[in-house]
């Protein structure tokens, strides 16, 4: 078990809507922004390769568009270790990000890279640096059928024999981060404070989706 002494006070932070990263998982990204670029090869050549997964908040009044140093970010994110990456003819970055703890965003590191450090507090998260959670009240039958319910309402594929066979916190975690919630949904599943709270909104937003059908936006 790795401890938070083991981890940097500040990294670099990825900000990206409706992008969920989650201890222990493993996040998929296409890089081809120049800032972004330049991020991971600095990332690479550190010894931790963290970087951390944020969302935008928007801004009062609705400017969430707003670009860049303008946008403010949540108060929680969570950081990935880059264990994979291949580069395109083309110098586009295809990369693969496992968790291994949320944070607390702080103050804003001073310095001159194109994209954004912050210093970072790992300490409410002690939990993500241990094993795999588990999850005692989870009824895996009615919850794969409400599953199918919404897949099926979605016009979503997956392959079941996977779904069913996994254990309880990657099948939780890997539909909380590839369902297509709203980020401020994706952003309520990351800071779940347990597995089984995690769950619980999980199957609150599903249940809320297949009462508002495919047409309708989810818990705005």
């Amino acid at each position: 078990m790795k401890r938070f002494g083991d981890l940097p006070d500040v990294i670099a932070v990825f900000p990206l809507p409706g992008a969920l990263l989650l201890p222990r998982s493993r996040l998929p990204l296409h890089i081809f922004e120049p800032r972004y670029l330049a991020m991971i090869d600095d990332c690479l050549r550190t010894p931790h390769r963290l970087i951390g997964m944020i969302q935008p908040r928007d801004l009062p009044g609705g400017r969430g568009g707003e670009t860049g140093e303008e946008k403010r970010l949540q108060a929680i994110g969570c950081a990935g270790r880059l264990t994979g990456f291949s580069e395109t003819e083309d110098g586009r970055y295809m990369i693969s990000l496992t968790g291994v703890s949320r944070f607390r965003i702080g103050d804003e590191a001073l310095g001159f890279t194109p994209y954004r450090r912050f210093h970072i507090d790992w300490a409410p998260f002690g939990r993500d640096m241990g094993p795999a959670e588990t999850d005692a009240g989870f009824r895996r039958e009615p919850f794969l059928d409400l599953l199918r319910r919404y897949f099926e309402a979605m016009q979503l594929s997956t392959d079941w024999g996977s779904l069913t066979a996994a254990e309880d916190e990657l099948l939780i975690n890997s539909l909380s981060m590839l369902c297509p919630f709203s980020p401020e949904d994706k952003q309520a599943l990351l800071e779940a404070p347990s597995l089984e709270t995690r769950r619980e909104t999980l199957v609150t937003l599903i249940e809320f989706a297949l009462h508002a059908g495919p047409g309708e936006e989810t818990m705005q």
